[in-house]
This record gives C-alpha cells, structure tokens and sequence, in this order.
C-alpha cells in the first residue's frame, strides 16, 4: 500500500530531518546503514501539519502562544496545557488514521499487534547545534490498534508541554515552525539498555567512549531514574580505562499485568538483590558495543550520542544524535566570595563541568519551579524535563540520581550550567536555603561560598583533585614563529578560553550567532524592517570576542549556512532545495547574487560597526568556499561600498576549500591578504569522496595526510610565501595528526587554528618541530 503520510525507516536517510524529524531521520539513516535497528515507520511531520490545519487547531494555538509570557511559569504551564488538550481531545482525520491501522498491522505480521515504542521526532529535534533531549514524549510497549492512536495524539500534544515551549525558545527556534514526527518501533524488551557517547562529553575528549549501562528499559537511564553503571573505553586500543559501577536499584519493564505500558521495579526483587551492585555489562559486550559505536560514528563522520539495548544476545540501537555538548563547560576560573572553612558536603558525578554559588532551592516537582532565580542552586531527587525552564535560571544543578548521560546532564551542558548528578543524598544533605558552592569540574558541593584563588588552591587541590591556572599558561607557554591560533564558535566561550596561550582566532563562525542570538533569516528581517536588529546582535557577538583578546587578531568568517540550514531559520521557507547542499549555493556564491546580496551587505555592516564605532580594528574577515577569482572581485567590490577594504589593519583572507584556489592560487594572490585552508572540505572534493561516507573514511579517502592534499597545500604554502601572504589552516587535522602538523610548520605555513582542546598541546608541539628545524640546520651547517 502507498502511504501518503506514512514512511518505513527504510524510506528515509538523514536528510529527512524536514519529514521525519531528527529521530526518524537517523533511524532511516541507521537502518540504510544497515545498523542493528528495531523496525518500525515514521508518521510524518506533514500528517501532524495536517491535522492541526484541517481541524482548526493552527489558528488557536497560535493564538495561546501569542499571549503567553515564556518567564511567566505559572501562564506557561496553563497555556501550554489547554493546547495539548486541545489536541488529544480532537479526533484524528480519517485518512490519517487510516494509515497509521495499515502500517500498524504490516509491522505486526503474522503476530498479530505487537509491541511498540512511540516516539516524538520533532523536526528541530536531535540537530548537531542542539538535541532536544527529552523536551517530547516517549511511550513504551503500546499494543493495539487503538491504543497505537491515541499515544499518537498524545506525541502530538507533547510538542506543547511547558518545557518543550520553553527549550524552543531559548534555543531561538520559531514556535510554528517546528512541526512533530512520531515514531512507530517495534518493542525491544531490553534486559541491559542505556546510553554511549562516541566522544567522551565530560572532558571532550574525541578518542574516548563513554558508556552508561543500567538493568532493563533505557528509560531509566535516560530520565536520570537510576544512577548507572559508567564505562570508558580508549579507541585507539579498545582498552577500558575506567569503570564505575553504580548501585543499580531501579529499572523499567514491560508491566506483566497489562497488555500495554511498563512499570518501575526493584531491581532486587526483579533479578536479586545480587544484581543491585553487579557490573551490567561484560567486559566482552563493552568491546562489542564499541565496535557498533565505531561503526555509527564513521558513517556520520562525527561524534555520536547513541540510545542502546540489549536483548537475547545482540545490540539494538534506538536511536542516535550528534554530540552536542563537546566543548561547552563553564568557565572555571569564576570566582565568588571566599570564606575561611571549605567543608564538603555533597560529592557526586561531574555531569556538566564548572563552578558557581548560591542559595540551594530544592525541587520536586514542576509547581516547585517558580521558586528558582538567578543566582539559585536548583536540587532535585532526579532529573526531569519539566525543570528546563528553571533549569535555564540556575546558577547550577544537583541530583540524588542520573548519570553524566541523562537529560538533565545533557541540557545542562548545552545550557553551559554546572551540573553534579548521582550524589545519592544532596536531597536530604542540602537544606532550603542553604548557601553552597558547587565545583561541577570535580563533583564536589562546598558549603558557604569559596573561590579557587590563589591562597587556597592547595587545599582544594587536595580535597577534590588538581587544578590548571590558565593564567599561567601564556606565561609558561613556549615562544613559537609559527603562530598558534584558535577556532571560536560561541562567543560566550571566549570567557572560559581567553587565558590559553593563542596568538589570535583564527577562525570566529557567525552561524551560532544567527542561531543562538538573532534566529532569523536576514531577508526575512530586511523584509519585516528588522536589519538594525541582525546588525546590532551580530556587532555585540563579534565584539563580544575581539574585546576580550585585543589587540590579537579575530579573523570572523561571514556565514557559510548551506540552503537546508538557512531553511532552518525563521523566514527562510523560501531557500531553494538542492540535492547536495555541501557543493551548492553557499559561500561568496550566495553574497554576490541578487536574492541575498542585501543580506551580506547587513553582515558587512555589522563588521564596520565592530571596528568603527566600538573601535576594535583587530578584527579582519574571511570568505568562506570561494570558486573564482571573478566572484572575489564582486565581493570585493560590494565590502568596498560598505567601507570595508583592506588595508594596514584591516586583512581579508579567503578560505581555501574548493581545488581552484589551489590551481589560481597566484590569482588569488593578487586579490586577497591571506587564505586558511579547510582541510575537510579540500580533502573531500580533491578526492572526490563524501565526507559523510563511513565506506570511504573506513577506506582512508577522507584523511588529509593524502598525498593529492599534501601536494595541493604544499603548492598554496609555496605560492603564498612567494607573495607574501599568510597561510593559515583551520581544519582538524593539526588536532588529530603530530605528523601533519610538523609537514605543516616545515613547509613554512604561517599560523595554525586549532580547536581550544589542542591549543596547548599544539604549541608545545609546532615548539618542539622548530628547534628540530634549527637543530638540523645547525648539524648541516657544522658539516
């Protein structure tokens, strides 16, 4: 039978994130993969769009939302609860209804109904900038016909409920256009269940994977019910490193008595009382589910936070999502008032690393949220969606449960808050009202308020582990000729990084400042009369950075959004679709045509108004997936009629990503102040090989240390130098590769951008390279 608003997951791939959702967009994806996954099918977003359009709900609930003031906790939660019975209480369109039966059956078979998870795909769900976790529902073990078609209705409404709302619109998404997918899995019956990170999220750490692994259903896992097992394999050798292996004393299980639903039990009455501390898994399935992991994370090409089971035997994967977290701590070097006494109170699981204080307010449930303000300790027994709102006012957060992969573990590091989970006790340790510090990075809770200054670090250091004064970094550093620079995305982030010993960003990405701070399309603004709104935003971000490291240089690259990420934001409904958007209308392509050239002239604005009126002239600019000379000089021409042109302070430097750089790179030359080679991007399109495709990164087509991509950045270094221009490079391999990184520096390249993780280790490294250089020099020279 054809489905118009149904599709199996072997109909999709993880460009369906508009149909299905980012959930059922991977399950497609995992599935053509051929991945171990539950069967099942996707009733589509367009079924949910719909349905509140044919009923009359559209105009309704725009009509709620309009009037409810998001900070208002008490309005949210009322508002948000009429439309989600507005919704269940609607009956289904027939021709909806009717399909959903039909696929219903076909995944049942001859088995008749069977089991099945239900599950929310929103279409702004599980993106690599943000994961949504938890903010939909989840059913489990649905049987039935009927009982399939009312949890849908029921995943619907939860696209509305108060912390969902909430999430949205601190992560800058348009309310009305995020619509909701629902997933139709057959039931995995998990005996062990839980959840890995393919990077390791706590240190960021990219050649660690972190697992947490609990008894029964992963729901237990994922809403911080249970504090579980955690393991830490070493990629390069698949060795474990680390295991804890946690006190066990709930989990989740098909509900024996019903047909439907599941039901918490003791974990020693389920299995024995044995079981409670017992290891979950195997030292041999932690290997074998690190062979999967591996798997997944060379087909995405990047790292992967994977929901997993295990039944009769094998591994099943649920569901996966890019890590979204890596690198988002809070700046430790914080300080709040100090006091003479450090007393431990709580310790637990450094879930979010960072340190704050404040006055603790303890939470039970969702009516206990309008307590939390800004400068609170939020505390609860065990993470809970409902708490994002509050969670987004907290100082910091502490659980009795969870694991450094629930919910509350990942909001919280997306929200960059300091988060400790499993403590066991903190409920009943810490008093309402009771001033605390909480040092996240180690998972230990002060009482009173202290600073890690000077005069006490050495206490501390012994109480809860060793710490690094990055102020002191820059001044033990060593001196290097080749500069060390460092890539930004978040300009908040440059508060936690600004002491590393970097001479310069060598690349700032405006995309999390279109997404986290402006969220809309610059057309859509230029058409509702909003650009001094996106010239201001994007002018603060910038500055925000440039001011922080003055006088070193902050190379800001202008937007390099392809046309299904501008279709992302708000107004951009109108971007066309391509079938590659990697290789399409992006870059210097896009500034100089007629349909967006007023939008690049709001981000020229912007720049001027960075280094005219805030007078911050160390900023230059980068040009991002240039093709032609031709289109440069366009460019070119259009900054100059917006008062940017280079100059003895002022630099523009194009990125070399697409070959022809590499062919015209004396043309270039002529027209420009510098490149910085994308690594990435240059590897893929000289090889011809999708990034994306773990058949040919498992093949070594994808690595940089290729020598078609050695020769192509061998003759742009040459070239350069002959010209005097500056090469930079701003892709991962220097991160990944010492050998490439030394090729690099004796090659004579000019400054090396790496991730903040790898500043120190470069530098110390590039220093190491150069007097390797000097020392063979001089042992020729003696000859």
């Amino acid at each position: 039978m054809a489905y118009k608003f149904v599709k199996w997951f072997n109909e999709l791939g993880k460009d369906d994130v508009e149909l299905v959702g980012g959930k059922g967009a991977n399950l497609g994806e995992l599935t053509q993969a051929k991945i171990s996954v539950p069967p099942g099918f996707c009733i589509t977003a367009e079924a949910y769009k719909y349905f509140i359009e044919t009923t009359g709900l559209a105009s309704k609930i725009k009509d709620i939302i309009s009037k409810t003031d998001i900070n208002n906790l008490e309005q949210l939660k009322k508002n948000t609860s009429d439309v989600r019975d507005m919704i269940t209480n609607t009956p289904m369109p027939p021709e909806i209804e009717k399909e959903i039966i039909e696929a219903y059956k076909e995944l049942g078979g001859n088995d008749g109904p069977v089991k099945v998870a239900v599950r929310s795909s929103a279409t702004a769900e599980d993106l690599p900038d943000a994961s949504f976790a938890g903010q939909q529902d989840t059913y489990l073990n649905v049987c039935g016909e009927e009982d399939v078609l009312v949890h849908v209705r029921r995943c619907w409404a939860s696209l509305w409920t108060a912390r969902a709302t909430a999430y949205r619109q601190a992560q800058g998404f348009d309310h009305f256009s995020v619509y909701l997918c629902v997933v139709v899995q057959r039931m995995i019956q998990s005996e062990i269940s839980g959840v890995a990170f393919t990077a390791n999220p706590i240190s960021g750490n990219r050649q660690e994977i972190m697992i947490n692994a609990s008894w029964g259903l992963g729901e237990a896992v994922v809403s911080g019910k249970v504090t579980p097992d955690e393991y830490v394999v070493d990629k390069s050798n698949f060795r474990i490193i680390e295991k804890t292996i946690s006190d066990k004393n709930l989990m989740i299980v098909a509900d024996p008595d019903s047909e439907s639903g599941s039901v918490e039990i003791e974990v020693s009455k389920y299995l024995g009382s044995e079981y409670v501390k017992k290891q979950c898994l195997s030292d041999e399935q932690i290997l074998a589910l690190c062979q999967q992991l591996i798997k997944i994370e060379g087909h995405y090409g990047v790292p992967q936070d994977v929901e997993w089971g295990y039944e009769k035997g094998n591994f099943y994967i649920l569901q996966c999502r890019p890590i979204t977290t890596l690198g988002k701590v809070q700046n430790e070097d914080k300080k709040v008032n100090t006091t003479s006494e450090k007393k431990v109170l709580v310790r637990g699981l450094g879930a979010s690393p960072g340190m704050a204080a404040g006055r603790v307010v303890l939470i039970n449930d969702f009516d206990d949220v309008t307590k939390i303000e800004k400068n609170t300790v939020l505390v609860t027994k065990m993470t809970n969606p409902d708490m994002v709102p509050a969670m987004k006012k907290s100082a910091a957060i502490i659980t009795d449960e969870g694991g450094r992969t629930c919910h509350a573990a990942i909001v919280s590091r997306e929200l960059g808050i300091p988060c400790i989970v499993g403590t066991k006790n903190a409920t009943e340790i810490l008093k309402e009202g009771m001033e605390v510090t909480v040092d996240a990075s180690r998972g230990v809770v002060y009482e009173g308020h202290i600073s890690l200054d000077e005069e006490n670090t050495e206490k501390l250091s012994k109480e809860s582990g060793p710490l690094i004064n990055r102020v002191l970094w820059k001044e033990l550093a060593p001196v290097t000729a080749t500069k060390i620079y460092m890539n930004l995305g978040e300009p908040e982030a440059i508060a936690r990084y600004k002491d590393l010993p970097f001479d310069g960003i060598g690349l700032m990405r405006t995309e999390f400042i279109f997404t986290d701070h402006i969220g809309a399309h610059p057309m859509y603004l230029l058409k509702t009369h909003q650009e001094k709104m996106f010239i201001d935003k994007l002018a603060e971000g910038i500055s925000t950075v440039a001011q922080a490291v003055y006088p070193r240089p902050v190379v800001v690259r202008f937007s390099d959004f392809r046309t299904n990420e501008f279709r992302g934001l708000k107004g951009g409904e109108n971007e066309p679709i391509e079938n590659n958007p990697m290789i399409g209308w992006r870059g210097v392509s896009r500034y100089i045509s007629p349909e967006y050239e007023a939008g690049f002239r709001l981000e020229c604005k912007a720049i001027r108004k960075v280094r005219k009126e805030f007078q911050l002239t160390n900023v230059y600019v980068m040009l991002p997936f240039v093709r032609t000379t031709s289109e440069v000089r366009q460019v070119l021409n259009i900054m100059a009629e917006e008062g940017l042109s280079s100059g003895l302070d002022f630099k523009v430097w194009i990125m070399a990503e697409v070959p022809s750089v590499i062919f015209l790179a004396e043309q270039f030359c002529t027209l420009v102040d510098g490149f910085s080679i994308g690594s990435n991007d240059l590897t893929q399109l000289i090889l011809g090989a999708d990034r994306d495709s773990a058949k040919l990164s498992n093949m070594g087509y994808l690595d940089e240390r290729n020598e078609a991509v050695i020769c192509a950045i061998s003759h742009l270094i040459e070239v350069a130098r002959k010209y005097g221009k500056t090469v930079s490079i701003c892709g991962q391999g220097p991160s990944v590769y010492p050998e490439f990184t030394e090729f690099l520096v004796r090659k004579g390249i000019t400054s090396i951008s790496v991730n903040p993780d790898a500043v120190v280790d470069t530098r110390r490294l590039v220093a190491s390279v150069e007097q390797k250089i000097i020392l063979e020099s001089l042992r020729q020279y003696n000859k």
